[in-house]
C-alpha cells in the first residue's frame, strides 16, 4: 500500500526483456537506505517487486500483465520515474491509500499555467467516471492528486510548484500516456452494494439502488 505522495525520482538504467516479462535496472536519484529483497515500491504508479540492489541502484520484475496495462512497457533507457516504497504502519497518510494497481492509461489533453500553478487535463475510459468525484483523489503516475473537475471520460488537477518539482509531472507533454489509479475506497463500496444497487431478478425494489426506502427497510433511520 503507498500514498501518492513520491520520495524522489529514479531513472531507468535498462529493460531486460526475458520472453513476455522484463526486469527494470532503476537508478534512484535519492537515498533509498535499507532497500529488503522482496519489497515493494511503486514504479509511476506500478507496484512492483525489488529482486536485487546495490546501493541506489535497484532492480524490478515486471510482468507482462504490468507491461501491457501500464506505460512502463513503452518505457526506454533514461525515462525518469516516479518512486515510492510501501507504506509503514505508523507512517503520515498525507496523500490517499493507493494500491499500485494501475485502473488504464490516461492521456493529458490539455495543460495551461494558472498563476504559480499548472492546470492539467486527462482524459480516461468512460467506465472509470464513476470513481471519480470533485475534490476526491485520483493517483497519476502514482501521485496522489486532487480532482478540480470531472466529467464523462475526462477530470483535471492542479499542480502546486512543488509537485511539479518533486515529480515527473512537469515533463508531460500533449498526447501522452499516463497510468490512472481511481480511489480504492470507491471500487470497494460499489462492489460491497452491488447486491442493492445491481439489477434484481424480479426487476423490484433492489434494482433501483440504495435511496431513502432501502435505507429505512434496513433499519437505518425510522
Amino acid at each position: 500500500m503507498f500514498t501518492g505522495l513520491i520520495e524522489g525520482i529514479g531513472l531507468l538504467v535498462r529493460m531486460d526483456r526475458q520472453g513476455l516479462d522484463a526486469r527494470m535496472v532503476i537508478h534512484a536519484q535519492y537515498s533509498v537506505d535499507r532497500l529488503v529483497l522482496g519489497e515493494s515500491v511503486a514504479v509511476d504508479g506500478a507496484c512492483l517487486t525489488v529482486v536485487s540492489f546495490q546501493g541506489d541502484q535497484f532492480t524490478v520484475d515486471v510482468s507482462a500483465e504490468t507491461l501491457s496495462r501500464t506505460t512502463l512497457g513503452a518505457m526506454r533507457p533514461g525515462a525518469r520515474l516516479n518512486l515510492e516504497r510501501a507504506l509503514r504502519l505508523g507512517d503520515r497518510l498525507g496523500g490517499h491509500l493507493v494500491s499500485g494497481h494501475v485502473d488504464a492509461l490516461g492521456r493529458l489533453v490539455e495543460r495551461r499555467s494558472e498563476g504559480r500553478s499548472l492546470r492539467l487535463h486527462f482524459e480516461m475510459p468512460r467506465e472509470l467516471s464513476r470513481y471519480t468525484i470533485e475534490k476526491g483523489s485520483i493517483a497519476v503516475n502514482g501521485i496522489s492528486l486532487t480532482i478540480n473537475g470531472c466529467g464523462d471520460g475526462r477530470f483535471d488537477v492542479n499542480i502546486v510548484p512543488h509537485t511539479s518539482r518533486a515529480t515527473t509531472l512537469d515533463d508531460l507533454r500533449i498526447g501522452q500516456s499516463v497510468n490512472i489509479e481511481t480511489d480504492l475506497i470507491g471500487k470497494y463500496v460499489e462492489k460491497m452494494t452491488h447486491p442493492w444497487t445491481g439489477p434484481s431478478e424480479g426487476g423490484g425494489a433492489e434494482g433501483r439502488g440504495i435511496d431513502a426506502a432501502f435505507l429505512q427497510k434496513h433499519g437505518f433511520f425510522p
